[in-house]
């Protein structure tokens, strides 16, 4: 008995929150719409594996214990089968179907980018990142984003604090429940602008710009980092997006504009 409840404070342990946020195995929802449908997606097309791949070694363990040679059992020498043949071309058919139906629509919403309400034009550079705000009817707003963790941090004189290597000095301010369309582009060589709490992941690639967009559900700090590989101090690239209210935003943004006056 002793043993079975040991078995069993330790399954209670492993399926907890805490435990679960502290030691995570599966992909996040994130905070966006789109975040959850890849979620969604990914959690149908998980299970849709795992049936098929209980069905396949299932029959095949089966089939290994229970007629193998030493009961008895003796091999089939029929040539082929059309029903076979069909079933399990048609089978697969339809299953691949089922999966691609959810997949195209979720792509579609992925790639939709018309109807930004904000454009901001992100550029890479080794090893920083460049933010410009476009819009039609007031000043531009651009700056640039360095990394802003303690150099005594970095060379272990101090100890590292919670957000190590992924604090900056000049954050991405949006507003909440807000499409925001993210121009990315590189100055120099390829780098790649990754927050996955906001869904976005996208190449920066010189003198090619790629587009992506996010709606974030939820105020907070979102952090990301680059992730390509792009020279010596790539570990020192962070991104650091804030969500905030309407009128927070509306306070940030004159602010900005007003500094060039």
């Amino acid at each position: 008995m002793k043993i079975i409840t040991k078995i069993s404070i330790f399954l209670t342990s492993m399926f907890c929150g805490e435990l679960l946020a502290q030691n995570q195995l599966n992909m996040s929802e994130g905070f966006t719409d789109v975040g959850v449908q890849i979620y969604d997606l990914h959690m149908l097309i998980l299970w849709i594996c795992v049936i098929i791949g209980m069905l396949v070694f299932g029959i095949m363990f089966y089939s290994m214990i229970f007629h193998r040679k030493s009961r008895g059992h003796k091999p089939a020498d029929f040539h082929e089968s059309t029903s076979v043949e069909i079933a399990w071309t048609l089978i697969p058919f339809f299953i691949l179907i089922a999966m691609a139906m959810p997949a195209t629509s979720t792509l579609l919403e992925i790639y939709d980018n018309d109807n930004a309400d904000i454009d901001i034009l992100v550029t890479g550079h080794q090893w920083k990142w460049k933010y410009e705000y476009l819009y039609e009817d007031s000043k531009n707003i651009e700056f640039y984003s360095n990394l802003s963790t303690p150099q005594s941090e970095i060379y272990n004189t101090t100890e590292k604090n919670e957000n190590y290597l992924l604090e900056v000095d000049e954050p991405v301010v949006i507003p909440v429940n807000t499409k925001v369309r993210f121009l990315i582009t590189a100055n120099d060589v390829i780098h790649s602008w990754w927050v996955p709490e906001i869904g976005v992941k996208k190449d920066a690639i010189p003198g090619f710009i790629n587009e992506t967009w996010s709606k974030v559900n939820q105020e907070g700090i979102y952090r990301g980092q680059c992730t390509e590989l792009c020279g010596s101090y790539h570990g020192f690239m962070p991104i650091e997006v804030h969500v905030v209210s309407q009128e927070e935003y509306a306070l940030w943004k004159q602010a900005k504009q007003s500094q060039g006056d």
